[in-house]
């Protein structure tokens, strides 16, 4: 059928193919380095505790099944391994079934992970990948031109992701509508970067653009993607540099750039592609089932979408094929920071010398500069900016941390920068301690050489000893 394909697009799979290897290649690294100590058999959050209270239904997983740390490691560095070849173009030296398969084996062994993931994989971009990447089973390879109905679901699942995240902001907080977020948000995001200490001391006007250009791509540029060429390819484009400034503001995994990844599928790229013979007949009835079946159940996330009390990133089937994204619905206007501490004292009193444990990405040091991670992702450094708004974020799994601290846990003083304490003298006690941040001024940072000024809120965990942990309430 000359209809079901779009030759013109040639280009612009194999880049998105090969860029969207590289994200799941992000994604298993990240997994197969922090597991041991966020979910292993003695994580903070073991999966063979959930799986004995979640049934396979809920949650479809090869850790379902059978769950080993070692048995774990290897679905990890399996999915590296794939996504490597697929990087390189592996999928396009097989036929075409095979590198349907191929293509299967990373979505199949990411589902897995995510789905006996727990609070550490509670966020958007894990299902918009699973969601990406189911898609890009049925993308096809060197055998086939790109599918026409495969590139609509994903400029479709792109508007989602934007005119989602859109209507999540004006629906939300005051601010986004004052056009105000950006006097706050880049000091009180998450996890900030390298330049956003720089880019929350630029002039209030054009914070103001910055929230302007973000309600105009995210508000009124997704509908240009189901436009004729040129003008899809440009909203694709202004949504690409859009990502790129927030890849530029902060740390946000690899948000982004699966975002930047679907975007490309919209691009109309310079294309040279060969003359291929009729695509076949079971491709075609495959392509064309899939997408029926995900329109069908589209209708969740439209639903959701329309909705006054709009949800974000939620997935609404187990396989996580049709998922709503969002994010920033509300805007902190104060950062707050949990800092851990741990003496070597036998008994803790207000004399005791109290170290600090410093951690890899979220501010801890106010002279020490935020580092630039993503699209790795540092899951427990994500964690910790939640347990700094409220305790009961962290109610699950602070406890079994300060529990694994004062063991001198290898794996989990692994997911730090630096602990305090050598491996053979663990500390006797460990606290922690809610901290005030915010950013300095250019004056206070030449003078100092600070990035951030700091100011005791209150107790967060009292002095706590191995054989009392307990989360304070």
């Amino acid at each position: 059928m000359d209809w079901f394909t779009a030759p013109e697009y040639w280009t612009s799979r194999l880049v998105f193919q090969r860029a969207l290897a590289g994200v799941y290649l992000v994604a298993f690294l990240t997994a197969a380095l922090q597991f041991r100590a966020l979910m292993g058999e003695r994580g903070m959050l073991p999966v063979p505790r959930f799986v004995e209270r979640v049934p396979f239904k809920r949650a479809p997983s090869l850790f379902q099944l059978h769950y080993s740390d070692r048995f774990f490691a290897a679905c990890c560095w399996t999915g590296c391994a794939v996504s490597a070849a697929l990087a390189a173009g592996l999928d396009s030296e097989l036929p075409l079934w095979a590198g349907m398969l191929l293509w299967l084996a990373p979505w199949a062994l990411y589902l897995s992970i995510v789905n006996v993931g727990q609070t550490w994989y509670a966020f958007g971009w894990e299902s918009l990948l699973l969601e990406v990447g189911f898609l890009a089973v049925f993308l096809g390879n060197d055998e086939v031109a790109p599918p026409v109905v495969v590139l609509f679901l994903l400029r479709w699942v792109l508007f989602r992701v934007e005119f989602g995240a859109g209507l999540i902001k004006m629906r939300g907080d005051a601010c986004w509508r004052k056009l105000t977020c950006l006097d706050y948000h880049h000091e009180t995001q998450p996890m900030p970067g390298p330049l956003s200490w720089f880019f929350h001391h630029l002039p209030r006007p054009l914070h103001r653009a910055e929230v302007a250009a973000n309600h105009f791509t995210q508000l009124a540029v997704p509908f240009l993607l189901f436009t004729p060429q040129p003008v899809a390819t440009a909203a694709a484009s202004l949504m690409i540099v859009t990502q790129l400034w927030l890849v530029l503001s902060g740390n946000f995994s690899w948000l982004n750039w699966i975002t930047i990844v679907l975007a490309v599928s919209a691009l109309r790229l310079p294309s040279d592609a060969p003359s291929l013979p009729d695509t076949p007949l079971w491709y075609e009835v495959v392509v064309l089932a899939v997408a029926a079946l995900l329109l069908g159940l589209g209708y969740h996330p439209v639903r959701n979408m329309i909705s006054r009390r709009q949800i974000m990133n939620r997935s609404f089937d187990p396989l996580h094929l049709v998922n709503t994204y969002g994010a920033f619905g509300s805007v902190s206007r104060i950062r707050y920071e949990v800092v851990i501490e741990g003496t070597a004292d036998t008994v803790p009193h207000e004399d005791s010398r109290w170290l600090e444990y410093e951690f890899r990405g979220k501010p801890g040091d106010p002279r020490r500069w935020p580092r630039q991670f993503a699209p790795y992702h540092l899951r427990l450094d994500w964690l910790m900016w939640f347990a700094a708004l409220s305790p009961s974020y962290a109610g699950a799994w602070f406890g079994a941390l300060v529990e694994r601290l004062l063991e001198n846990d290898r794996d989990t003083l692994r997911l730090l920068r630096r602990s305090p304490f050598p491996p053979d003298a663990p500390p006797r006690f460990v606290r922690a301690r809610l901290f005030r941040y915010r950013y300095t001024s250019w004056r206070e940072l030449r003078e100092t050489g600070a990035c951030w000024e700091r100011t005791f809120v209150r107790e967060y965990l009292p002095p706590t000893r191995l054989a009392g942990v307990a989360q304070r309430s």
